[in-house]
This record gives C-alpha cells, sequence and structure tokens, in this order.
C-alpha cells in the first residue's frame, strides 16, 4: 500500500506559496507601504472621528442615525446599547472596532457589489466566480492571514484585507441572487421601451434587488465583526484585545466582558441594517400600491368629455 501511494507525485505547495510571499514582499514593496500606510491612515482617521467626541454626544448620533434608517424602536435599542457598552468600560476599544467593520464593510460593498452585478449578467464571470467564492468563504482566515501579515506590517491593515476576504462573498452572491429573481417579464417590458441595458439595471433590477443586496450589507457586516477576535492577532485594535488578553492568560473574566461589547455591538449593527430593509421595503410597497391604484382610478378629464359629447349628441 505505501510503495502504491508512492507512486503519486507530492505537490510542493508549501514552497511554492513561500516563494510567491517572498517574491511578493520584496518587488511589490514599492507598492504594498503606500498602500499600508494610505488603509492606515483612513482606519486611523476614522478610529479618531469616532474616539474623539464625548460618549453622550456620539450616543446621540447613534440614535439619530437608528431612529432615521430603522425608527424610534431601533433608536431606542442602540442607546441601551451603547450605554452597557460605556458600563462595560468598553467604548474607545469598541469605537475602535466599529471604525475597522466599517472600514472593511465598504470596501467589501465597494468590490462585492459590482462583481455580483457582473457575475450576475455573465454566465462566464459567475462559473470563475463561483469557486472563488467558495474558496474565500471556506477556507480558514488563518491560510490567508499569515501571508497578508508577512507582505504588510502588523497593524490595521492585514486585519481589513483579512477581514475583507471573509465577508466579500456574501454581497457577491446575494446581489447575483437579487438580480436572478428579478422577474423576466418585467425586464423585457424594460427594453420595450426603449431602456438601455444601464437604465435597466439601475432603474428596474437594481431596486426590485434591493432587499437581496441589503440582506448582503447585513451579512457582510456581521461577518467583519466577527473577525474581530482574528484580527487582535495581528495588531489591530479593538474588543479583540480584551478577549485575546484573557485568553492569554485564563482570565475568564475579562474574555467574558470583550466578548459581550462584541456582541452588543453586533446586535445593534444587526438591528439597524435590518430595521432600513425593512423600511425599504415599505416604501417600495407603497409606492407601488399608489401606482396600482392611479392606474386604477378612472380618468375625470376623459369622463367628463364622454358625457359632454354625450349630451351633445343626443
Amino acid at each position: 500500500m505505501l510503495a502504491q501511494t508512492q507512486l503519486i507525485p507530492r505537490l510542493p505547495v508549501a514552497e511554492w506559496a513561500n516563494s510567491v510571499v517572498g517574491w511578493i514582499t520584496k518587488t511589490l514593496e514599492p507598492i504594498t507601504e503606500p498602500l499600508d500606510a494610505l488603509i492606515e491612515g483612513a482606519v486611523g482617521g476614522l478610529a479618531f472621528m469616532l474616539t474623539a467626541p464625548p460618549e453622550l454626544i456620539m450616543i446621540v448620533v447613534f440614535a439619530a442615525i437608528a431612529f432615521l434608517l430603522a425608527g424610534w424602536r431601533v433608536a431606542l435599542f442602540t442607546v441601551v446599547g451603547l450605554v452597557l457598552i460605556i458600563s462595560l468600560d468598553l467604548w474607545a476599544e469598541a469605537m475602535l472596532t466599529l471604525s475597522l467593520v466599517l472600514a472593511s464593510a465598504v470596501t467589501a460593498l465597494v468590490i462585492g457589489i459590482p462583481i455580483g452585478i457582473i457575475a450576475a449578467k455573465s454566465q462566464r464571470t459567475e462559473a470563475v466566480a463561483m469557486p472563488v467564492l467558495d474558496t474565500m468563504q471556506t477556507m480558514p482566515a488563518f491560510v490567508y492571514l499569515v501571508p497578508v501579515a508577512l507582505v504588510f506590517s502588523l497593524g490595521e491593515t492585514p486585519a481589513l484585507i483579512a477581514t475583507v476576504v471573509f465577508a466579500a462573498p456574501p454581497a457577491v452572491r446575494l446581489t447575483m441572487l437579487g438580480i436572478h429573481q428579478v422577474p423576466t417579464e418585467t425586464v423585457e417590458a424594460a427594453h420595450a421601451f426603449g431602456s438601455t441595458p444601464w437604465q435597466t439595471l439601475m432603474k428596474v433590477e437594481l431596486p426590485l434587488s434591493v432587499r437581496s443586496i441589503m440582506a448582503g450589507v447585513n451579512q457582510v457586516i456581521m461577518l467583519s465583526l466577527s473577525m474581530v477576535v482574528i484580527a487582535a492577532l495581528v495588531g489591530a485594535s479593538g474588543l479583540g484585545e480584551p478577549v485575546l488578553v484573557g485568553l492569554g492568560n485564563l482570565d475568564v473574566g475579562a474574555a467574558l466582558v470583550g466578548g459581550l461589547g462584541i456582541v452588543i455591538l453586533a446586535i445593534v449593527l444587526d438591528r439597524i441594517t435590518r430595521g432600513f430593509e425593512r423600511k425599504d421595503r415599505m416604501g417600495i410597497s407603497m409606492i407601488r400600491s399608489r401606482k396600482r391604484s392611479n392606474s386604477a382610478s378612472p380618468d375625470p378629464l376623459a369622463e367628463g368629455g364622454s358625457t359632454s359629447g354625450g349630451g351633445s349628441g343626443g
């Protein structure tokens, strides 16, 4: 049996990977260093904007955003959640985590939604994208966290890149799903009225795909937040640090406090995005029902014209 297995050639994947990472580190250093500085500056600037104002002012700002996007119930829940974070003495860590999550989620959505649109329109692109997405979703984060940490310096940059790789697939998949679920008759009607492919996409397909796309936004944010502890391994600041310290020191209390902060922040972000999705869906339903009622109601000018015509004929 051993002799039979020896006939199968061995693939030196580890050597290939190390060679590629070494080549990237040396050759692309003029590119990776400015990119590292750019990402660190962007995440650091966002973190400064969130941590510089007093906590109560930021709570009011977050509550106002939650009220505009999801209603007063979610706004009240946001206030309660943020007050709990302050009571756990995790405000600074929570804002640092939020800055990394927002930067990662925006990057993943900017990359994922256009790829999802292209893949929904092209079967070849979809055939190429699906195995890549499967690999991104199933490969452990530590596998691509190591080379990214070697190419870039420790800090926010490898954490953001690893988070984007982990969180981007739902944006691609759910954008594709939303466009595929648009009724073919609706698209054909838009083409029949002379809409260009771009107009059909922007005015028909994407508006009808909002529910699926917003579900993708929610999933991207949740997956970005789930990488907090792993991101702390490469030097990212935030709520992952107390969890990591508690794990290293076998301090259950420190790990529990950090975990509670992550849970509270995750629930707040989830309620805001889901509330915005429901609010947007209700708005679309109201517009559709209004259009149906307008099309079903008779035209008073036409009725008046027919009545006057009948009277003059008599």
